[in-house]
């Protein structure tokens, strides 16, 4: 168990280990909500001074909390893993891709922010500048619980804001131990983590003295967490669901093809946004696509006794387990073919692990081919053209991620024009880069900036016009 400071007399959240239900793995103080008047005036306080810091002394000083970050990445990772079931190598891949995710924004924050345009009248200089919008918050989800949080941190304090942070009640321990080394670096109040339940969040986001919120999590939550912030003219960024499709049209090595979209599908047990759930196969190539995808199912399934590990990571909880359980039924209902996996793995410490699964028979009508799974299971559809698999890929309410694979440049072209994804990748998997932004459309997201890169600076500033003239 890992030992928190705790105070007697105080509502307490407790954390399990979804590979043994039964271990406890650490208790948290929960803050209540009549705390929240003085956390959000303290962050005003510390966003004041901190803003007055010129950006690049922010970045040095961001920088080395970086450093410190990283001497701390057994740790962190080690907590990940046990309160949300990732694979430990999974854990310390979330943290090093955010801390290189932190280091790019620090390089982007110094790019120009402004404009200088000419003006109508003599002797007058127009230029545009940007200011910290305030206090930010920041929703955080529970599948990637240190790497989500960071891009929200990071930006915001780069920018001059001050950042309040919220981890997911099933896995607060990264975000409680990023927040021991923060109070190292920062002003005190500038930047806070408040743990709780949905109740918790929903009074932090409605509160009139936060300026701005970026949300990470299901769409119907996020279109609530929407209407709350709005209340009061707060910004709003919210990164959401997503149910995205792999267009496999041709290629020359449909072996190396699987193996990625399978790495793409089973990752984080399929608990990820970006994770691939829909394979959508030229009708030429679907026979032999599914039996590789099996097979790539079978090489992956958890090996939970097996004291050297292997496979994929249990899922989060009891619920989802039974979730993914249902779809899976409920797509064969409906006349879908498990061709792998379609069962729970039984394990020692009575573990939630969910056997990758291959659906075989999937028509574009079907829920499972609609609705996001969010688990190891990936629905296999066939078509005939390029023109008929964009319209299937494009057939959902969501628009995060997509990725083709051919060597056909008028595909291609298609693909690269008409799909509707924020992130589009050809040739490979659905894994974002540091520097790029993490963006969607549709049901997967809204609001400006997303995450990462340049388009950042609008969500985490205001922008201001400025007519200057030396005299009257």
């Amino acid at each position: 168990m890992y030992e928190v400071a705790l105070m007697n007399n105080v509502n307490k959240l407790d954390t399990y280990n979804p590979a043994a239900p039964d271990e406890l793995v650490a208790s948290y103080v929960v803050t209540e909500e009549s705390e929240l008047d003085v956390i959000i005036q303290s962050a005003q306080s510390a966003q004041s001074e901190w803003s007055e810091i010129p950006q690049p002394r922010r970045g040095a000083i961001i920088g080395e909390f970086l450093d410190a970050l990283e001497g701390a990445k057994d740790q962190i990772a080690s907590v990940m893993t046990m309160e949300t079931g990732k694979v430990l190598a999974e854990s310390h891949g979330e943290v090093a891709k955010a801390l290189g995710e932190g280091r790019a924004m620090i390089a982007r924050a110094s790019s120009p922010s402004g404009e200088v345009l000419p003006s109508q009248v003599p002797g007058t200089l127009t230029y545009t500048i940007r200011r910290p919008r305030g206090v930010v918050v920041g929703i955080n989800p529970w599948n990637f619980p240190f790497s989500t949080p960071m891009r929200k941190a990071i930006p915001a304090l780069l920018y001059g804001n001050a950042i309040i942070l919220k981890p997911a009640s099933l896995a607060p321990g990264a975000l409680v131990k990023f927040q021991e080394i923060a109070d190292a670096f920062f002003p005190k109040g500038l930047v806070r983590t408040v743990v709780g339940n949905g109740a918790l969040a929903s009074t932090l986001v409605g509160h009139d003295g936060v300026a701005a919120v970026s949300f990470t999590g299901s769409t119907s939550v996020g279109k609530k967490v929407a209407q709350m912030a709005v209340s009061h003219l707060a910004e709003v960024s919210l990164e959401l669901g997503g149910k995205n499709p792999v267009i496999v049209h041709d290629s020359h090595d449909l072996a190396l093809v699987a193996e990625q979209v399978a790495t793409a599908a089973f990752a984080v047990s399929g608990q990820r946004c970006t994770a691939i759930s829909r394979v959508l196969v030229h009708e030429s190539l679907v026979e032999s696509m599914v039996e590789l995808l099996a097979s790539q199912a079978v090489q992956k399934r958890p090996e939970p006794d097996n004291k050297d590990g292997g496979g994929i990571g249990p899922l989060i909880s009891k619920a989802q387990l039974d979730s993914v359980a249902t779809f899976v039924e409920r797509a064969q209902g409906e006349g879908a073919k498990v061709v792998a996996g379609g069962e729970h793995v039984a394990s020692k410490g009575g573990g939630f692990y969910y056997a990758p699964t291959v659906l075989g028979g999937v028509t574009r009508e079907m829920e499972v081919a609609r609705e996001e799974v969010f688990g190891p299971v990936i629905a296999v559809i066939s078509y005939s053209n390029i023109e008929e698999g964009l319209e299937v890929a494009n057939d959902v309410a969501y628009g995060l991620s997509a990725c083709l694979y051919s060597e056909n440049c008028a595909a291609v072209d298609e693909f690269l024009s008409r799909c509707d994804a924020g992130m589009l990748h050809v040739n490979c998997g659905s894994f974002p880069e540091n520097h790029l932004p993490f963006v969607g459309v549709k049901d997967s997201a809204l609001g400006v900036g997303g995450s990462n890169g340049q388009s950042v600076i609008h969500f985490y500033t205001t922008e201001h016009s400025i007519y200057q003239r030396a005299k009257v």
